[in-house]
């Protein structure tokens, strides 16, 4: 990215720190970043708090301004700020959109429709296969994925959106020379080939934990709808969630077994007005939109397992089970209980919970 006077003068505003909103009023009241530089410390205090104004007047970071500079001079680096004519319009409607930040790859993704999905980081093998499929039918019929790069949900929805037309946007918590989690780097890497990376967070950032609910409003920002697919009372989905129906976006929740605590942030999300869905069709149909290409199914078929693995599922039914229960309903050793369980869990017809139990998931 070629850097001039104006990108620049954007970067020293970012890196000194200054909070979105009243950056925002000190670009209204001097009209850009260069008059927000050259004017006065006692003009600015007329127009923004103390402690904010007094985040300008310390010197800027010249190490870090510097080491920002290289890196916006890598391959699809860029940043997109506030008068830039591809800012996402739908992110301006939020009360606090961030001025400027970064991004890698395909930056025009910014233009299109948009769904996030989001759901516990600890998910069951079957919420990140719904997940995924709800991301690839929903980028096959055209809307771009965005969700957090985290493990569990996010990784999922992002794999899905990727697989299609539509692709994804990752909103992450930490400057983007950095991948977090570690593990996560091979689909980082995905994202910023086939994809997009934004973060509001300067180069160099760590992952600092309060970073992580602050860009949860950008997830739900760049987005029409918001999908929880699995979420527990303390998930930060829920945090995404209510971002999203603050800023006027619908959100949706696929129901789940009452006895998962996975399913316990879904249904809450429900009583308070959520829209309950059950195929990715049912997203479309609220948005305007329709299905272009078949999706890869949610739930596999169970009709090639044998009788004592079907005794298993059938007696495991649609409640958690464990393996000392399962075995006195089939009267199967718990041996023979446990190998059916894991053929069962390779079909993906049944996922393992923690406490030794299991649940039905097809």
């Amino acid at each position: 990215m070629n850097v001039d006077e104006r990108t620049e003068a954007w970067l020293r505003l970012q890196l000194s720190g200054i909070a979105p909103r009243p950056l925002v009023d000190l670009l209204r009241a001097f009209g850009s970043p260069e008059g927000v530089l050259e004017a006065s410390a006692a003009l600015r205090r007329r127009h923004v708090p103390a402690s904010s104004a007094a985040l300008l007047e310390a010197a800027c970071d010249e190490t870090r301004l510097r080491a920002t500079l290289d890196w916006l001079s890598g391959r699809e680096h860029g940043i997109v700020t506030w008068d830039d004519q591809d800012y996402p319009r739908v992110l301006m409607e939020i009360g606090d959109a961030p001025p400027v930040f970064y991004c890698q790859g395909r930056r025009e993704l910014l233009a299109r429709p948009a769904v996030a999905i989001v759901g516990s980081r600890n998910a069951t093998a079957q919420g990140c296969a719904d997940a995924e499929a709800f991301a690839a039918a929903l980028s096959a019929a055209g809307f771009t994925i965005v969700s957090g790069l985290a493990h569990g949900i996010d990784a999922a929805a992002h794999r899905g959106g990727l697989a299609h037309p539509g692709s994804s946007i990752a909103v992450v918590g930490t400057g983007l020379d950095r991948v977090y989690p570690a593990r996560n780097r091979e689909l980082a890497h995905a994202l910023a080939a086939r994809g997009l990376i934004v973060s509001e967070f300067a180069i160099g950032t760590p992952p600092l934990k309060q970073n992580f609910p602050r860009r949860n409003r950008v997830v739900s920002g760049l987005a029409r709808g918001v999908l929880v697919v699995e979420a527990t009372l303390s998930s930060g989905s829920l945090i995404t969630a209510r971002f999203a129906a603050e800023q006027g976006r619908e959100v949706f929740a696929i129901p789940g077994s009452i006895h998962s605590p996975f399913s316990k942030g879904g249904h809450q999300l429900i009583r308070e007005g959520a829209k309950l869905v059950e195929t990715a069709q049912d997203i479309l149909d609220e948005l305007g939109a329709s299905v272009h290409a078949t999706a890869p199914a949610a739930s596999p078929r169970l009709d090639t397992v044998d009788a004592s693995t079907s005794a298993v599922l059938d007696a495991l039914g649609w409640d958690p089970a464990d393996v000392d229960t399962l075995s006195a309903r089939t009267g199967l050793p718990a041996a023979a209980v446990l190998a059916a369980l894991t053929t069962l869990e390779l079909a993906r017809g049944v996922a393992a919970l923690d406490g030794g139990r299991w649940q039905r998931t097809g």
